[in-house]
C-alpha cells in the first residue's frame, strides 16, 4: 500500500525519525521535526508505516536549514538531525533515553539532563569512508540514509575535523593507485594529538603496501586489517605507539567532560578498588590509579590492554580478555565500570554482577546505545538507577552517550 497523506509530526523516535499517526498506525518519517505538517508518501509495513516526505507544508518551531549540502542533496546517512535546532536535538535525545528505559528495561526514570561541550560542528576526530572499485577507479564516499548499499562521493563532512577530511582526500588522490584491488574496502582516519592514524579494512593481500606508505608522508601510521581479521602495521612513524586501531571517542571535548563525571561518581562512592571493564587503552583506569585507586582493567584488544598495563603500577593491573570471561574472577570490587560497544554487555556480565557477594557499591555504565543500556539494566534485578546523565557526544546525529549510575536497592 502506498498513499500520499498529510501528517502532523509529534515527536522524534530513537534513530531520529519523526513520529506521526495515521488511521491508527504509527508512522515514522525521516528528516522531520516536531510541529511539522508534511505531505508524505506512506508505505505500510504491518503494525507501523514509514513515510517519505514530499513537501513540508508548515515547518515546526524548531526546524532549521541543514548546514551541510550532503544532508539533503545526497541524503547522507551520517547525520539524522541537522534539520533540528541544537536544543531541540538534545531534548529529543533525552526522551529517547527515558523511553528506552520504560519500553525495554521496564524502569521508570526521570527525563535525563543532556550535556554538551565544545562546538557542534567539526568535532569528530574520526571518519570512515566506504570504497568501491568499479574496474578502473576507486569511488569513495558515505552511505545514503535508508540505502546502505549506495554511496555518494563525499566533498566535505561538516561534523568532522578538517585535518581528517584532508587526510582522507590525500589517501584517495595520492594513495589510491596502491590500494588492494578488491571490490570493497573501508578506510578510517582519526586524529590523535597532531598525528593522523589510518586503518584500512578488506582484501586478502596488499602487494603495494610499501608504495602506499611512501605516497602518504603526512600520515603517522597505517594499519591494515584483512578480510580474515589479520592485523598488520603498514608503517609507524610516531615516537610513542598508542594503539591506533583501538576504540577512542570521536569528540574530545565531550569525552573529557564525561570522563570527569565518571571519575566524580567513583570518588563519591569512596572506592579503593575498581574494575574497569571494556577499558580500551586505559585512560580512565590510569586516571583512577593516579588517585590511589587499585584498578583491574579488562580489555579484549591485546594491544590496547598492553598499552594500558604499561601505564599502571602494581597493584593495579590490566587483563587482556573478554569481559564475560574475566569479570567474575576480578570481583569483588567497590565500583565496576562498564563501557561496552553498541551491542551492550553479554548476559554473563550482568549475571556475574548479580551473583557478586558483597555487591559493588555502584555500577557505572557508559553506553552509546539507549536500547542496549536499558536491556542490560533490566537484567540487573536488585539494582536501582541512582543517576542518569546524557552527553551529546554526536551533535547533528541521533546518537547519544549515557552514563547510568546503579546502586544496590538495599543501599
Amino acid at each position: 500500500m502506498s498513499d500520499i497523506v498529510t501528517l502532523d509530526i509529534t515527536s522524534i523516535a530513537a534513530g531520529g525519525d519523526g513520529v506521526a499517526r495515521h488511521e491508527g498506525l504509527v508512522v515514522f518519517v525521516p528528516r522531520t521535526a516536531p510541529g511539522d505538517r508534511v505531505r508524505v508518501r506512506l508505505i505500510t509495513k504491518g503494525r507501523f508505516a514509514r513515510g517519505v516526505v514530499q513537501s513540508v507544508d508548515s515547518p515546526g518551531p524548531h526546524r532549521t536549514a541543514p548546514a551541510c549540502p550532503h544532508y539533503e542533496h545526497d541524503r547522507c546517512g551520517g547525520c539524522q538531525l541537522q534539520h533540528l535546532e541544537l536544543d531541540a536535538q538534545r531534548a529529543a535525545k533525552a526522551v529517547m533515553v527515558r523511553d528506552a528505559f520504560a519500553r525495554i528495561g521496564k524502569r521508570e526514570v526521570p527525563l535525563p539532563d543532556v550535556r554538551g561541550a565544545g562546538e557542534p560542528w567539526r568535532y569528530r576526530g574520526k571518519l570512515t569512508l566506504a570504497l568501491r572499485w568499479n574496474g578502473s577507479a576507486w569511488r569513495a564516499g558515505m552511505h545514503r540514509a535508508g540505502a546502505p548499499d549506495e554511496i555518494f562521493a563525499l566533498n566535505d563532512c561538516l561534523i568532522t575535523d578538517e585535518r581528517v577530511v584532508a587526510g582522507l582526500r590525500a589517501v584517495m588522490t595520492d594513495g589510491a593507485r596502491w590500494l588492494p584491488l578488491v571490490p570493497e574496502l573501508r578506510a578510517s582516519l582519526r586524529v590523535s594529538g597532531d598525528d593522523l592514524l589510518l586503518v584500512v579494512e578488506g582484501g586478502l593481500k596488499w602487494p603495494h603496501a610499501s608504495e602506499f606508505a611512501d605516497a602518504l608522508p603526512s600520515l603517522a601510521s597505517a594499519v591494515w586489517i584483512s578480510e580474515l581479521g589479520e592485523r598488520r602495521v603498514l608503517f609507524e612513524r610516531r615516537a610513542t605507539r598508542e594503539p591506533g586501531a583501538s576504540f577512542a571517542q570521536v569528540n574530545a571535548a565531550v569525552a573529557a567532560t564525561m570522563e570527569a563525571h565518571v571519575l566524580a561518581l567513583v570518588a563519591a562512592h569512596g572506592a579503593t578498588t575498581v574494575v574497569d571493564a571494556y577499558a580500551g587503552a586505559g585512560d580512565v583506569a590510569v586516571a583512577l590509579a593516579a588517585r590511589g585507586v587499585t584498578v583491574t582493567a579488562i580489555e579484549m584488544d591485546a594491544e590496547a590492554s598492553a598499552w594500558c598495563g604499561g601505564r599502571l603500577a602494581s597493584p593495579s593491573r590490566a587483563i587482556a580478555a573478554r569481559v564475560e570471561d574475566a569479570l567474575a574472577g576480578a570481583l569483588p570490587a567497590d565500583v565496576v565500570l562498564l563501557n561496552p560497544p553498541r551491542s551492550g554487555v553479554d548476559a554473563a556480565v550482568t549475571a556475574a554482577l548479580v551473583a557478586c557477594t558483597p555487591p559493588p557499591r555502584a555500577i557505572i555504565y557508559v553506553s552509546c546505545d539507549p536500547a542496549t543500556l536499558a536491556r542490560d539494566v533490566g537484567r540487573l534485578p536488585g539494582w536501582t538507577v541512582a543517576s542518569l546523565v546524557c552527553f551529546d557526544m554526536f551533535p547533528q546525529t541521533a546518537h547519544v552517550e549515557t552514563v547510568c549510575e546503579l546502586v544496590p536497592e538495599a543501599a
